[in-house]
């Protein structure tokens, strides 16, 4: 818009610039539009950074600028201060479900306008995160799975069921992850032995999956923060069972290591990250354009295929193989973190993890 205090002089004297930029293809105009991405650090943001962005900046016109994520909530914490700042050090971010609800309690999360993605139809439902009111907090991103996971030297079949976490010829043979939050085997208990995760819903059953969990503790070699430490365990047969990402561990399969991941038949555990627009971002435009294009069915596959991650949208829109399919994911009805409870008992979790669990 031209403000009205230009002259007719200074139209003309710009005239001839203005008409040129006027007359310039609309993708090279584009080219001014920017957005900052944050996506977890290392491998992962190097996926996007070779494979993804750079065909959504060719589709669109749109520049991404990918920010590293630090993992667990440190990222949330650095948004909500800068949202009290009026700034956004980036304007998207790939956020855990936790703490989309954590952001949820700020309305640190600008509402995804769901009539604007085109492409969101063929979105699993539990992938789209809503506030308590029905606005869309955040939309799926990215799916990946824990599994059940072996040593093929040492277990020549591959086992069934969680419960080979409670079988007692596996004493001294386990890893599991170490923190009540990202281990998720409250829930594991809970589909296992009481029939499904609503188990949870009250104290009193998340206390009988505590005492039921507790059992597990002889079998138990390692409780792991850091992934590498059992990886190389499990490749080498020392720690020839376990939990670990279904991604990797197929990973290290195809470069040759005698290891498997195992959906159990009560499910993997799904978790997953969402899209979310920070409050004071100014790109709403450009944060909606990019969602739609993460939602396509052809990116979804690019995803899986290239940075390993199980789509969001159902399997039937996607022209992964089975083999490519089976790589990331499952037809298994998956184990769905309680992702309210890590947010609603926190303190309370953490205590009883540690003083029933690990301590």
């Amino acid at each position: 818009m031209l403000d009205k205090a230009v002259s007719r002089r200074n139209v003309l004297a710009t005239g001839l610039a203005a008409t040129s930029m006027l007359a310039m293809p609309a993708v090279l105009r584009a080219q001014d539009k920017s957005l900052k991405v944050g996506v977890y650090g290392g491998y992962f943001k190097d996926s996007f950074d070779k494979n993804v962005f750079p065909e959504f900046t060719k589709a669109t016109g749109i520049a991404i600028e990918s920010v590293a994520e630090p993992t667990g909530e440190a990222w949330l914490v650095q948004l909500e201060q800068a949202a009290k700042a009026g700034q956004a050090p980036a304007d998207l971010s790939m956020m855990s479900q936790v703490a989309m609800l954590k952001g949820q309690a700020t309305e640190l999360w600008t509402p995804i306008d769901m009539a604007k993605l085109k492409n969101a139809s063929g979105l699993i439902d539990r992938f789209v995160n809503k506030y308590p009111d029905g606005r869309v907090a955040g939309v799926g991103a990215v799916a990946w799975y824990i599994t059940l996971v072996t040593n093929t030297d040492v277990y020549k079949e591959s086992p069934t069921t969680w419960n080979a976490l409670w079988d007692p010829a596996n004493a001294d043979k386990l890893g599991l992850l170490a923190l009540v939050s990202n281990s998720f085997l409250l829930e594991v208990t809970a589909k296992t032995h009481f029939g499904g995760t609503n188990a949870l819903d009250t104290e009193e059953g998340i206390l009988k999956a505590f005492d039921k969990l507790a059992e597990v503790k002889p079998n138990v070699r390692l409780w792991y923060r850091d992934e590498a430490q059992f990886e190389q365990a499990l490749k080498s047969g020392e720690i020839p069972m376990g939990q670990y990402y279904h991604d990797v561990t197929g990973l290290a399969a195809a470069d040759g290591f005698p290891v498997r991941s195992t959906f159990p038949k009560e499910g993997g555990i799904q978790d997953s990250g969402c899209w979310a627009l920070s409050r004071t971002s100014k790109k709403a435009e450009e944060a909606h354009i990019f969602i739609d294009y993460m939602c396509q069915p052809a990116i979804q596959a690019l995803m899986s295929r290239k940075v390993g991650t199980a789509p969001t949208i159902k399997r039937e829109l996607l022209d992964l193989t089975d083999k490519e399919f089976a790589a990331v994911s499952s037809d298994i009805e998956p184990i769905t973190p309680r992702y309210d409870l890590y947010q609603s008992k926190s303190d309370w979790l953490n205590q009883k993890w540690t003083e029933l669990i690990v301590g």
